[in-house]
Order: structure tokens, then C-alpha cells, then sequence
């Protein structure tokens, strides 16, 4: 026979715990032996654990005083029954767990797979988070003005990334942002980048597109990128007005 103090432990509850079960009519509370003490045989431990598995699962405490005194087969079905209740709140859960992972990079809730691979592809070559993230709001930009340039733009920065000299350059304008626009390393990076452009064909966008928005956002970030633009930008409308003399 068990105290009430050797009943919860056996059961993991404390003595208040028992004790509010007895007040809601869930365990019978025995009389007192001549002791003075209470004594729980076997029985009531089984149905206190029961009880406290019960309670534990979110069942109410009036629907647990019914599957105590319900039938074999009726306490089976009602036990079925709360399992596959569980099993959908897992399920529930698990995705309220998926999109809660989510949240910390927020590509994910907004960008196609297709997208937020080239973001990882980024930052596994090295690309500062800080420049991830500008990427990221240009991508979620041009998905909103053009979602049907995506595909090529895809292709088009996945191409560049599997040129080693583009990825340098890339690489080496993201460590630019932090120079100072006087740091002597950014002359020389000017003129790689001048070759750069010399040496590829690009596809210029027209004006006011969603390119030009991205690169309004790349120079206000950094003083040092502002120089690195105009610089670029004067030595092209050089090359142009060359070019038009030429044909002139």
C-alpha cells in the first residue's frame, strides 16, 4: 500500500496534483487506515498515471472521468481516436516549425526555389550577407515589376558565377563597399571592371527598368560604389562619343 506521497511519485505528479484530482472526482480519495494515514493500493497508481497521460494530452478532465469508467472497447476507440488528434496537431505543428525556419531569411517566403538557390550559391562563394540581401530585394523588385525576365535573369547570373574572372570582380566589389573612395585599390579595380565591360557583351536595359533601380540601390549604399559608377559611367559615354565621331 502507498502514501499519497509514494502514489505521485510513482505517477511523476506532486501530492497537490493527486489531491486536485480527488477534488474533481477523477481518483477516489480512500479512507484513512488507523494509522491516520490514506494508503493507494496498485490499482490507484495505474489510474493516476492514466489520469496525468491523459491530462498531458490536452484531453479535458470531464472527458477523462468518462474514459475512466467507459468500457474496454469504448476506452480502445476514444484512445484511437485522441492518437490521431495528436497525430494531426504533429502534423500541424511540423509546418508551423517549417515556416517558423523560415522567417530568417526571407527569401524563402517570397522568391521562387530557382532564386534563393542562387542566393545560397552566393553566399557559398563568399558574397557578404550584407550584399545577399541587396541581391535579394533586387530579386523580390523584379519578381513584382518583371516576373517574366526571371528565367533569363537566372541563367544570366548563374552564368557569371560560373565564370572565375566575373566572380572575382563580383567578389571584390562587395569587399569595395567598406574602402574608402581615395583607397588607391579601388583605381585598379576600376579599370578590371572597365575591361570587364569592354570585353562582354551586355545587354543594356532601357530606362527606368527595374536594372537601373537595383544599381541606384547598390551606389547609395556605398560612397566608394558611387565612384566606381560614375567612373564607369563617364569612361562608356567617352567610349560612345568616340564611337559617334568615328561614324560621323
Amino acid at each position: 500500500m502507498l502514501t499519497i506521497g509514494q502514489l505521485a511519485a510513482a505517477a511523476g505528479v506532486t501530492v497537490r496534483t493527486v489531491r486536485h484530482y480527488h477534488h474533481f472526482g477523477l481518483l477516489p480519495e480512500p479512507e484513512r487506515d488507523a494509522s491516520g494515514y490514506r494508503r493507494y493500493d496498485a490499482q490507484a497508481a495505474v489510474d493516476l498515471i492514466r489520469i496525468r497521460t491523459l491530462a498531458d494530452a490536452g484531453v479535458p478532465l470531464a472527458r477523462i472521468d468518462a474514459l475512466l469508467h467507459a468500457r474496454p472497447t469504448e476506452f480502445a476507440s476514444a484512445i484511437a481516436d485522441i492518437d490521431a488528434e495528436l497525430r494531426r496537431k504533429i502534423g500541424r505543428l511540423t509546418e508551423y516549425r517549417r515556416r517558423i525556419a523560415r522567417l530568417d531569411s526571407g527569401e524563402r517566403l517570397v522568391l521562387p526555389p530557382e532564386v534563393v538557390a542562387v542566393l545560397d550559391r552566393m553566399r557559398g562563394l563568399g558574397v557578404s550577407e550584407r550584399r545577399v540581401r541587396m541581391e535579394r530585394d533586387s530579386w523580390i523588385l523584379l519578381q513584382a515589376l518583371d516576373p517574366a525576365s526571371l528565367p533569363r535573369r537566372i541563367r544570366d547570373k548563374n552564368a557569371r558565377f560560373d565564370d572565375p574572372e566575373t566572380t572575382r570582380l563580383y567578389l571584390a566589389c562587395d569587399q569595395a563597399v567598406d574602402w574608402d573612395p581615395d583607397d588607391p585599390r579601388l583605381d585598379r579595380l576600376i579599370d578590371e571592371l572597365d575591361a570587364w565591360e569592354t570585353g562582354h557583351e551586355r545587354d543594356d536595359a532601357p530606362s527606368g527598368s527595374p536594372k537601373l533601380v537595383f544599381s541606384r540601390i547598390f551606389v547609395e549604399a556605398s560612397p566608394s560604389w558611387q565612384r566606381i559608377i560614375a567612373t564607369l559611367s563617364d569612361r562608356a559615354a567617352q567610349r560612345r562619343r568616340a564611337a559617334a565621331e568615328q561614324h560621323g
